[in-house]
């Protein structure tokens, strides 16, 4: 008898050890998910701003360096270009010297990998083409 009383002991411990343990890992794992800081807008601050306002380049300039310097001298390089394409545009003849500028700032960004196209340049050097 007191063999089973032992063994039944034995018994209740190792699953009482075994859904404590089950209990502290559910628990801890319940606390990964940490709430994240929220950037949306409340109804308050969207009352501030009316729908119809459109800022201008300048505006949006100054509000991308408010937020990070880096974004707003993107924002400037990006106004820049898109004044730039406008004055392009406006001319027919200044197209195809734009669209020339563009390939070759593309080409040095991403320039050429393949052994086939790196022949290709120095046959065309070489030709004079």
């Amino acid at each position: 008898m007191q063999k089973i009383l032992l063994t039944l002991k034995q018994a209740f411990s190792s699953s009482f050890l075994v859904v404590s343990l089950m209990v502290f890992i559910s628990l801890t794992g319940s606390f990964i998910f940490v709430q994240q800081n929220s950037y949306a807008t409340t109804l308050e601050e969207l009352k501030l701003i009316p729908p119809e306002y459109k800022p201008n380049s300048e505006e949006r300039i100054n509000r991308a360096n408010e937020y990070d310097p880096g974004v707003g001298i993107q924002e400037e390089d990006r106004q820049q270009a898109y004044e730039q394409a406008i004055k392009d545009s406006k001319n027919l003849n200044t197209i195809e010297k734009t669209y020339e500028r563009n390939l070759k700032a593309e080409q040095e960004q991403n320039p050429p990998e393949s052994f086939g196209e790196k022949a290709k340049e120095v046959i065309e050097k070489v030709t004079g083409k």
